[in-house]
């Protein structure tokens, strides 16, 4: 199963919908499609779609997809990540309205460059992208956030001792 998810900015991601639906309706995604669309305008027809939906639903869907295609929002690619998903990550892009600059371009190509994810810049490469993330290996994710909060645990302790 393939989880589309488009974040919550007031955004649309039209561009992304009518390729992934067009690529569905043609029978080049074989794959059940889900997607939570966010505040897109364009309602596709091939696949079932939710402007948003309930934590608890969203995170049953995470974990019942074999791919994450995604806007370049942290939050749902570091979610993905930690699940072991394989993420295909969309920047948004200010040109087409999708957002008011273009800072996810470069969350995306970080990821991309450290092996995490696949970097799709191009809707029209969706089809050979979605192929080639069925057959790399990639980087496995391990947030540091523990190591960060166990850093910030001893600092404060120092600061009692005195």
């Amino acid at each position: 199963m393939i989880f589309v998810v488009l974040g919550s900015q007031k955004f649309q991601f039209d561009r992304v919908l009518k390729k992934i639906d067009s690529l569905k309706s043609a029978g080049k995604i074989k794959e059940e499609i889900i997607a939570q669309i966010g505040y897109s305008n364009y309602r596709p027809s091939s696949f079932e779609n939710f402007d948003f939906i309930e934590k608890e639903m969203f995170d049953q869907y995470i974990e019942k997809a074999d791919t994450i295609i995604c806007h370049g929002g942290t939050g749902v690619i570091i979610t993905a990540l930690k699940k072991g998903k394989k993420v295909i990550a969309i920047p948004r892009d200010s040109k087409y309205g999708e957002h008011i600059d273009d800072h996810q371009f470069q969350i995306v190509a970080l990821f991309s460059k450290l092996n995490y994810l696949e970097a799709l810049y191009d809707v029209d490469d969706l089809e050979k992208v979605l192929h080639r993330s069925k057959q790399k290996k990639y980087r496995t994710f391990q947030s540091t956030n523990a190591v960060f909060v166990n850093e910030l645990r001893k600092d404060i302790e120092k600061i009692g001792k005195r």
